[in-house]
């Protein structure tokens, strides 16, 4: 199976390999496997990769919300010499109320040589 995040590439050879425990290498990658996990409603590898002082309570994902598509805009520092990255994207969905589009700026800290995510800032899609 192709993996959900868009790159092309096998499921095994991408998302897959950080959804077992291996830890993204920056956080382009980290964001990535998250629209990943969100697709195939991965709730505690969700929990794992978010920032405990950001992190809410409760499901991360919803049976109704279908992700269709993932298109990374940009990324702004977020390698593994940095401790801080922001990656720029648009997840297209489909859900009750037909299909809509995320336009976030998400931003991403390097702690004890994992990236977690932050927070973001919704943008106009």
């Amino acid at each position: 199976m192709n993996c959900p995040c868009g790159t092309g590439k096998a499921y095994d050879a991408c998302c897959g390999r950080f959804h077992a425990g291996r830890p993204a290498p920056t956080a382009a990658q980290l964001m990535r496997s998250r629209y990943s996990a969100f697709v195939l409603r991965l709730d505690d590898y969700l929990r794992d990769t978010w920032h405990p002082g950001s992190c809410p309570g409760g499901p991360l994902t919803d049976e109704d919300t279908q992700w269709l598509e993932l298109v990374v805009e940009d990324a702004f520092a977020g390698k593994a010499w940095d401790q801080e990255g922001v990656v720029q994207f648009v997840a297209r969905y489909r859900d009750a109320d037909g299909e809509g589009a995320i336009r976030e700026r998400s931003r991403f800290v390097l702690e004890d040589g994992r990236w977690l995510y932050v927070d973001g800032v919704q943008l106009p899609a």
